[in-house]
Order: C-alpha cells, then structure tokens, then sequence
C-alpha cells in the first residue's frame, strides 16, 4: 500500500518541485488518512526528497546536454575556447615582436 500511495504522491505533485516542508506537510496528511506509522512516514519523506533530488539532477543534466547541442549546431565556442585562442593569439604576436 505504501507503493501505491508514492506513486500516488510522485504523480499528483510533480517531483522535481516539492520541498522539504511540502513533503512533510503531505505526509503527515497521508499518515492521518491512511494511518501510516511514525517509521512508515519518514520512510515515505526520505523517498520522496530522493525521487525530487534524482530528478533535479536528470533535468540539469539533460539541459546542459542541450545546451551543448545548440551551441555545437550554431558553430558557438566556449569562453575556455576563447581565453585559449587569446594566449596563443599573444604567444604569437611576442614571437613577431620579439
């Protein structure tokens, strides 16, 4: 039952947006109404402050992955590629000069 009740959860309020304070109010609530142990609710708060951080994690990591595709695909460079090109830019301007 505990299962079901996650999915439940992890479904209605979107995991990657929740909060510490949000997922204790829900459980509390769920422990009233489905009368869940003591152990049972923390168990059920740890599981889903776990699911949100996995979550936020998997987002950020598909961003920047897109991200890079985007810079890739509009021939953009990075700001190391950039301060890189600089320095050899100057190396070489000093063996002209020098």
């Amino acid at each position: 039952m505990l299962e079901l009740i996650e999915k439940v959860v992890m479904t209605t309020i979107g995991v990657a947006a929740i909060t510490q304070k949000k997922a204790e109010e829900l459980v509390a609530e769920m422990k009233d109404r489905y009368k869940l142990s003591e152990e049972e609710g923390k168990h059920l708060v740890e599981r889903i402050q776990s699911m949100a951080k996995e979550n936020k994690e998997k987002v950020r990591e598909m961003a920047e992955a897109e991200v890079q595709k985007v810079v890739e695909r509009l021939g953009l460079v990075s700001a190391d590629e950039v301060e890189r090109l600089k320095k050899r830019i100057q190396e070489l301007e000093a063996r002209l000069n020098g």
